[in-house]
């Protein structure tokens, strides 16, 4: 499965741009932390970034993200991206799954799931959402989460819509 640095390299670069032009309307905290981050991989200072015109800044930030160096930042951009602002797909897959959360936040996962029941689930998230963000979301859930559900890996892997880069 993919790691949050690989998801943001295999994502389709508008869904990259819109999580880190999300952090930085959205979070501030993070999104400075995240520059000053990349500036430091680059080995220059944050304010020659911040000079940058936004849009030349987020491609160099993006770019940088995509490396292994930078797996807890990308993971921490991709959460908190995923709570915010698809809070939505979050509540509604983890009610269709009957698991208990806080606003899309899980305390306890179980340790498997039934297969109609997960399919219904993700189904039901297809039918209502972009399916890039639903694959963003599923092999996030995945990686992220310590139940790694082996018939939730195995959807990630054989369902065409949950592929990344497969819906150009």
């Amino acid at each position: 499965m993919l790691m949050s640095h690989e998801l943001l390299g295999f994502m389709s670069p508008s869904l990259a741009a819109d999580i880190l032009s999300y952090t930085y309307e959205a979070d501030k905290p993070l999104y400075r932390a995240t520059l000053g981050a990349v500036a430091e991989a680059r080995k220059v200072r944050p304010v020659f970034l911040e000079r940058q015109p936004r849009a030349q800044r987020h491609t160099t930030m993006l770019s940088a993200l995509t490396k292994p160096s930078m797996e807890m930042i990308a993971g921490n951009m991709i959460r908190s991206w995923l709570v915010k602002k698809q809070n939505a797909v979050l509540v509604e897959f983890l009610n269709a799954l009957e698991i208990p959360h806080k606003e899309g936040v899980v305390d306890d996962l179980p340790p498997a799931m039934d297969d109609a029941k997960l399919r219904a689930a993700v189904e039901g998230l297809l039918a209502k959402h972009p399916h890039e963000v639903v694959a963003v979301y599923l092999l996030a859930f995945n990686e992220m989460n310590e139940a790694n559900w082996p018939n939730l890996k195995a959807l990630l892997e054989t369902d065409s819509r949950l592929q990344l880069g497969a819906q150009a």
